[in-house]
């Protein structure tokens, strides 16, 4: 049981992530799929991921993950860090950047019960070719097993937030964490976590920061680091959903690469110019390009935040994402989308 001693700064800081984490979430969800007990949590994805895996890629890609990775327990946090939120690419960047000490520090407290091997030394090492080679196999996982249902991820994110959130303005924080998840009690000042590892924590005084996912496994999950607010994802079971609009009709719709944008837009809630090129893996003219036709179309709207620029779904947008079953599962409308009409920048 992991003790949690959360003073006041950070009781008057207790938030919801602004949105999932591509990169961590991608691999909780990849050491979460290896345990075929809690499946059924999410199981179109876990048919989605045994089905990925007849691929070559994909197979090379799991294979290089379920090595390098604990089959269960916690991961070395720096594979799930705070930044990054942006894209995978982002947070990919992220994990490279980690200093050697403390890559080999946590890759080797994961690795207490596990065999070496010579590609565990190396990623213990932080050796740069075994790094690039986990990057690329993150990259490909969640290319082939999670992208094509973040949308709807993200949209059962929101769903949860959005119960959690009256929850809290109803009856109060402490009936907000009785109500997350049976591994989490409150004990004022003190929040129990059954988690992967046991001991008593202050808390850092920047928060407490609360995702509720179905792809993070059994158990809760926690990252304490100092100068950062404590995060906590624990588990959630994903609502059966109504059929969205069909993938290849989009496409030919729009075009497949304009209709991945869409979607990108869609479960980010909006993305700058050279963030969506990174996100949709095309070129930054090609990303402002598709943006600017589908901001003609009037499904994005976009506005200058400094020296870049910010697409959003409008209305429109997201009622074509939506189909005819009527869904409400994207991105709530900012101001600007409310309306959807006209597009700014012209």
């Amino acid at each position: 049981m992991l003790r949690l001693q959360l003073g006041s700064a950070d009781l008057c800081r207790v938030r919801f992530a602004d949105r999932l984490h591509p990169v961590g979430i991608a691999l909780l969800a990849g050491q979460w799929l290896r345990d075929p007990t809690v499946a059924a949590m999410a199981p179109t994805l876990a048919e989605r991921a045994a089905a990925a895996e007849g691929t070559a890629a994909a197979q090379a890609a799991t294979a290089i993950l379920r090595h390098l990775l604990p089959d269960r327990g916690r991961l070395p946090d720096f594979v799930t860090p705070f930044d990054g939120l942006e894209s995978v690419e982002a947070g990919l960047e992220a994990i490279r950047a980690t200093p050697a000490r403390r890559v080999r520090a946590e890759v080797t407290m994961a690795y207490a019960d596990t065999p070496t091997s010579p590609l565990r030394r190396r990623f213990a090492e932080a050796d740069p070719e075994v790094l690039d080679l986990f990057g690329g196999a993150v990259r490909t996982w969640f290319a082939t097993v999670l992208e094509p249902h973040w949308v709807e991820v993200a949209s059962a994110y929101r769903q949860q937030v959005m119960s959690a959130s009256q929850r809290l303005a109803q009856h109060g924080l402490a009936a907000l964490f009785a109500g997350l998840h049976p591994g989490i009690r409150w004990r004022e000042p003190v929040l129990e976590v059954r988690t992967w590892w046991d001991g008593d924590l202050p808390g850092t005084g920047h928060g407490l920061i609360l995702l509720p996912s179905p792809l993070a496994g059994p158990r809760p999950r926690v990252l304490v680091e100092q100068g950062y607010p404590i995060l906590l994802v624990y588990p959630v079971v994903t609502p059966a959903g109504r059929a969205r609009a069909d993938d290849e009709s989009l496409g030919r719709l729009l075009g497949a690469t304009r209709a991945l944008v869409l979607r990108r837009l869609a479960a980010d809630g909006g993305l700058t110019t050279t963030v969506l090129s990174r996100a949709v893996g095309i070129s930054l003219s090609s990303a402002s390009e598709h943006a600017r036709a589908l901001r003609t179309a009037g499904l994005v709207a976009s506005e200058r935040e400094g020296g870049a620029v910010r697409h959003r779904l409008t209305a429109l947008g997201a009622g074509l994402l939506r189909g005819p079953s009527g869904d409400s599962g994207e991105p709530w409308p900012t101001a600007g989308q409310a309306t959807g009409w006209p597009p700014v920048l012209p």
